[in-house]
Order: structure tokens, then sequence, then C-alpha cells
């Protein structure tokens, strides 16, 4: 009975040990906020309009040899988005178009991670935004520099699935309802492509 028991500790020990040391691998992978950055792009009245957020967070969990088995969260304080102005800054944190107030968060979670080839991958998931989720599939390059692997990406969205822009904003004669999303993560902690 005490080496069945010894023996079940033992397992018990080894498996808390190697769940631990595969968390601390994925832990060690993180965003470098200072060298990332995410852009959108949307035209009022035909003329583009550039915006980024100044604040967001990711989650990564990846390997580029099984990409399949990687997790990526993304979380962006639209609270911080910014067109450069005073005036339509102080108009994006309203109901109309972001509600910071209700929904201070937009986020995206993968569901599928598939390798193109050449560094390139597809990355699936779930995008919520103010309160509507949508289905989205953006393509990700990678390029690494030492220690730090560069994420890029460019994908589009249309505003109005997420009721961004409500009521007269909702007319896209004003305000185009695609929106560009552009993005730079710098992350470290990446094996090897």
């Amino acid at each position: 009975m005490m080496k069945t028991h010894v023996s079940s500790l033992t397992r018990t020990a080894g498996w808390v040990l190697l769940a631990t040391l595969g968390a601390s691998a994925h832990a060690e992978q993180k965003l470098l906020p200072a060298q990332s950055d995410i852009s959108f792009v949307t035209k009022q009245m035909g003329v583009p309009l550039e915006g980024r957020f100044k604040k967001f967070d990711a989650q990564v969990a990846f390997d580029p040899a099984k990409p399949e088995s990687g997790n990526i969260a993304f979380t962006i304080d639209i609270g911080s988005a910014t067109l450069g102005a005073p005036e339509p800054d102080a108009e994006l944190p309203k109901a109309t178009w972001f509600n910071t107030a209700k929904f201070p968060l937009a986020t995206f979670q993968s569901t599928a991670i598939k390798s193109l080839g050449g560094g390139k991958f597809e990355v699936a998931g779930k995008l919520a935004i103010k309160g509507n989720v949508r289905d989205a599939v953006v393509p990700v390059s990678l390029v690494q520099s030492g220690s730090t692997t560069t994420a890029n990406g460019v994908f589009t969205i249309k505003r109005l699935a997420f009721k961004i822009g409500e009521n007269e904003w909702a007319d896209t004669s004003m305000v185009a309802d695609d929106v560009q999303i552009k993005f730079k993560l710098a992350l470290a902690g990446v094996a090897k492509i």
C-alpha cells in the first residue's frame, strides 16, 4: 500500500512539474508594448483618417513549429483610441461610437492557427467589440530579429457589424463601413521559425 501511495505521489509531482514547466515556457512569451502598435484606418467622406489604440495587451502561447496548438488573445482598451485631434477624440468614447462606459475593452480570442509557410500564418478567432462578437480571420507574418519576434498584419472589419457609428453615423456615404486594422506586435520568447 505504501509503495502505491509513494508511486502515486511521484507521478502527481511529475505531472505538476511538467505543467509548471509548460506554463513557464508559455509565460515567457510576452508582448513588448513600447515596440508594438495597433492602428485603424477609416474614410470620412472619402478622406482616409488614421487612428491608433494607445493601450492594449496580448497573451500568447505559440510555437511556430506547432501553430495548431497555439493560443492568442488580445485585449484593447477602447478608451485609448485616438484620431490625433481633440474634437473627434472626444466623440469616440460616446455611446454612438465605442460606448466605452459600457464596453471598455475589445477582445480577440483565437480558435485556430494555421501555417501558410514562410513565416506566414492565418489566425481565426472571435472578435468582440461593443458587445458584438464576430468571426475574424487575421493574416499574420512573423519576422525574427534576435530574441524579438514581430507579428505584422492587416485585416478589414465592417464597423456597422459591431454597431460602431450608430444613428446618423450609420450612413456609409459619410463614414465608410470598412475599417482597416493594422498591427505590429513585438513579442519576446517565441521559438525560432
